[in-house]
């Protein structure tokens, strides 16, 4: 998976980032809050390298002090939720009967609830909401379609030869999970915890641009809180698009890390991607349907043939 040049980009992206939000702090070269009259609404400059809000604030910093809350809310959240989903999907696809149906009556419940009315009704009961509270908000509204997936897996996967045999010679429950079950899981799980961080991500971002969580915390959906009520689209770009294209590229990092564990995880699409290295390496196109033949070299007749 490490030698697959999308799981290696997306890993790059998000290692950025997840650097960015640690050491954010340090490395920001002005605090956000601080205010500069003389530099209001100006554009990047050698100082202000994204340019100045209406204020005068920095948004580079803005956007590097933001970074933490993102990430910290997106992953908790992604983490919690697949964990979630494990347990219940899982457990409702091996077990039998009444309580397989009970657990797939709750993901179906979960399912159908509307996310974002139920996160903003959560978060509006508090003043001051932190970034832990909204993450677990956000794990507990996501974690059902990664359940109703690993259930059906599970269900397949329940009668398949190599479960049988270790169900005859005595395993334990939770090794034929772990061990047998779970490794032919993992696209599945990867997919659901990418799709949950991806919505985490955009519901926090939401909730922030819309002025539900504080907007004296900072993160990307704060940045574009005050662009847009401070009317900057679209002449000042350089307010609202450096935010927008960190949350693309948050984005784009975790769909190409899911086709690299999925690449890697699947033996079909594994082979696929073999064969296709190897062709570029002799460079050969991937398209190419003419199969190259060499020819035999000639053979010498004896002499006096």
């Amino acid at each position: 998976m490490f030698r697959n040049p999308k799981s290696l980009v997306g890993i790059g992206i998000l290692g950025f980032f997840a650097l960015l939000a640690i050491i954010g702090p340090w490395i920001a070269p002005y605090d956000p809050n601080a205010i500069d009259l003389q530099a209001r609404n100006s554009p990047p400059t050698p100082q202000h390298w994204l340019g100045t809000t209406h204020m005068g604030q920095d948004v580079l910093s803005q956007i590097i002090i933001g970074t933490r809350d993102v990430m910290f809310v997106g992953f908790m959240a992604g983490v919690l939720g697949t964990l979630l989903a494990v347990i219940v999907g899982v457990t409702a696809g091996y077990i039998r009967g009444t309580g397989s149906e009970a657990l797939s009556a709750l993901s179906n419940v979960f399912l159908v609830i509307p996310g974002l009315p139920l996160i903003i009704i959560i978060t509006s009961q508090f003043d001051d909401p932190n970034m832990l509270l909204i993450a677990v908000v956000l794990a507990i509204t996501g974690w059902a379609w990664g359940a109703r997936v690993l259930r059906a897996q599970t269900m397949s996967l329940r009668n398949r030869d190599f479960v049988q045999a270790a169900r005859a010679n005595g395993e334990p429950l939770w090794r034929i999970i772990g061990v047998e079950m779970l490794p032919n899981l993992m696209a599945v799980i990867a997919s659901s915890f990418v799709g949950t961080v991806t919505a985490a991500i955009l519901t926090q971002t939401t909730l922030a641009f819309v002025g539900i969580t504080p907007i004296s915390q900072w993160n990307w959906g704060t940045i574009l809180f005050w662009a847009q009520s401070q009317n900057a689209f679209p002449d000042r770009w350089w307010w609202y698009l450096p935010a927008g294209l960190c949350i693309a590229l948050v984005g784009m990092a975790l769909a190409l890390l899911n086709f690299g564990i999925d690449e890697y995880v699947n033996p079909r699409l594994r082979t696929a991607g073999q064969r296709a290295r190897a062709l570029k390496k002799k460079g050969m196109s991937i398209s190419s349907d003419i199969t190259v033949v060499r020819a035999a070299p000639p053979v010498d007749s004896p002499s006096g043939a």
